[in-house]
């Protein structure tokens, strides 16, 4: 197991040949396990006990994405009957609420699921769309731009405002800049 000094306490996991991509200014919180063929970009933030996990096949994480404590990422590979699999893509400036459980879909630019929701296998939510706390996105389910989706499963309630599409990119600004606060406090704690 990998504790990088560049982020102490996580654990970064090659298999298969293939060893995570992390931004120099990601952040990789202590007990966050990222393991394969993961890549994560700037700015981005996988908090505390959160497993990203693409042993099977990629996940792809763009910038100033923030993963929550406690999520689940992973993805599904090729095979007979699904020759292109389930990668996992998650564009920039999603907002991913703690214990999510997200699995070989794609999630477009400032995307947002809700805590504990769940997002399944080829399904799509859009730029600006709204995955409710605890929801349960099927597979093959597509959200549209600036909807809301709500149940298990999921539904579309309503379309967007903009006040909730600001509140959306208001809480990527809060994470990222929280992240270079947990940043510092991580590497103080650890330097002792």
């Amino acid at each position: 197991m990998n504790h990088s000094p560049k982020h102490p306490g996580a654990n970064i996991i090659p298999i298969h040949g293939k060893a995570p991509k992390i931004h120099e200014t990601a952040f990789i919180a202590p007990g966050a396990t990222i393991i394969g063929d993961v890549e994560i970009g700037a700015g981005s933030s996988i908090w505390y006990n959160c497993v990203v996990r693409a042993d099977v096949f990629t996940i792809r994480i763009g910038e100033r994405t923030n993963v929550q404590d406690g999520s689940v990422l992973h993805c599904d590979p090729p095979r007979p009957g699904d020759e292109e699999g389930s990668p996992l893509v998650i564009g920039d400036d999603v907002l991913i609420g703690h214990m999510a459980m997200v699995h070989g879909c794609t999630i477009a630019d400032r995307g947002f699921v809700g805590l504990g929701a769940i997002v399944m296998n080829k399904a799509v939510i859009g730029s600006d769309a709204m995955l409710a706390a605890g929801a349960m996105l099927t597979e093959r389910k597509v959200m549209g731009d600036r909807e809301l989706w709500a149940g298990r499963p999921a539904k579309k309630l309503k379309e967007l405002s903009d006040a909730a599409i600001m509140g959306m990119k208001v809480g990527v600004a809060h994470y990222a800049e929280n992240a270079r606060h947990h940043t510092s406090a991580v590497r103080d704690a650890f330097s002792d």
